[in-house]
């Protein structure tokens, strides 16, 4: 087998493989069929930017047994040549009248039986990154054999990060720890939200980040309306609550936390509402453990705030993080995903501090067997003010 791979050493890859493997044995699973950004990489190491182009389709063939095949545009054969794989078929992408279809239908045929089942994920939080007649057209070729639904056989795996992805992901989360703490350079009073935006973003490359691939946030006095609202040019003024959140990526792994800070002194009910956060965060880190539900990890998160006497935020209250920016589970009352050591997670409350007025504060770990571990560095206890 080859040795040569990009950001990991090849085994990983093929520990990866296995367990992907066993998880499409106890499903009755003949091969997997990977169309994704996300789970490209996870098998191949094939890692770049020109997934932005949405002109060409990618598809990795995971067997049974063996090795993973790479059914891509030509454009792209040198770059999956440097990772671990060594069975790579291409044709010459776009093609207006057969984009692949026939060559990932060949191989399909090759790999698996007349009578054999095909995984694809299928569930919340994937999509089909192939166009929706290319995709009738491969069943009717490959026939009999039948498309299934592959969503748990690659999230089961994909869920537990190995000790390597961990340290990838600390290591992006610390290049985020960096740039906030450079914030009170470029946030201040009078300076427009947009340019703040900005000026996050590039303290996030000189920190170290590849690429900035989310960048949130809101400012509002006492408080801000919503998190993903793009920046706009009204000023900072004395009284604002300022949050800013990224996704920043390195080395492919995702960081997503936020932080948030006053513009001059902060009102009372600012104070109340970040100590509340505060100590929901505090009291998940004191009794998450695996074995637990996400529900269970939302209604540890809701109870606490009630006791600082804040009112619950809507929506999730975290979710699972690594090779995109969010991933299952989501932290909500209606997940039972069962939360198993090795997962990174987040951990997202958020109150309303008033009609029109939220907050909400973030924190990134990995869920060891004696609980939670910070790879985010732990935010101040009071609500930082910026005085210029």
């Amino acid at each position: 087998m080859p040795d040569r791979s990009l950001i990991f050493p090849a085994e990983e890859y093929r520990c990866r493989v296995m367990a992907l493997q066993s998880q499409m044995r106890r499903r009755q699973l003949d091969a997997l069929l990977l169309t994704t950004p996300a789970d490209v990489f996870y098998t191949t190491g094939f890692l770049t930017r020109f997934w932005e182009s949405p002109a060409r389709p990618w598809f990795v063939v995971l067997p049974a047994t063996g090795e993973p095949v790479a059914v891509i545009p030509a454009i792209g054969a040198e770059l999956m040549g440097r990772c671990w794989i060594s069975d790579i078929r291409t044709w010459n992408a776009p093609d207006p009248v057969d984009d692949g279809v026939s060559l990932l239908a060949d191989t399909l045929i090759s790999l698996v039986p007349a009578s054999g089942r095909i995984g694809i994920p299928m569930g919340l939080e994937s999509h089909l990154r192939m166009p929706v007649a290319d995709f009738l057209r491969l069943q009717s070729l490959i026939a009999p054999r039948r498309i299934a639904d592959g969503t748990d056989a690659v999230y089961r795996v994909r869920e537990i990060k190995s000790e390597a992805e961990i340290e990838k992901i600390r290591a992006t989360c610390a290049v985020a720890d960096a740039a906030f703490e450079r914030v009170p350079e470029f946030a201040h009073h009078g300076v427009p939200l947009s340019r703040v935006f900005r000026d996050f973003q590039v303290a996030l490359l000189q920190e170290g980040a590849d690429w900035v691939s989310y960048v949130a946030g809101g400012a509002g006095q006492g408080g801000y309306g919503d998190v993903i609202s793009p920046a706009d040019d009204r000023p900072l003024q004395a009284g604002d609550v300022l949050m800013l959140d990224t996704g920043a990526v390195r080395e492919g792994y995702f960081c997503d936390f936020d932080r948030n800070f006053a513009i001059g002194r902060a009102a009372d009910d600012v104070r109340r509402a970040h100590a509340s956060l505060h100590a929901a965060t505090d009291a998940a880190l004191a009794s998450l453990h695996p074995g637990m539900l996400a529900r269970d990890l939302h209604r540890i998160l809701s109870e606490a705030l009630v006791r600082q006497g804040a009112v619950v935020g809507g929506g999730r209250l975290g979710h699972g993080l690594g090779l995109t920016l969010t991933e299952w589970p989501s932290v909500t009352p209606l997940d039972t995903t069962e939360l198993r050591e090795g997962m990174v997670l987040t951990l997202e409350p958020g109150v309303e501090i008033a009609q029109g007025r939220i907050m909400v504060h973030e924190e990134n770990v990995v869920l060891r067997a004696e609980g939670p571990e910070l790879l985010s560095r732990r935010a101040p206890t009071e609500l930082p003010e910026i005085m210029e």
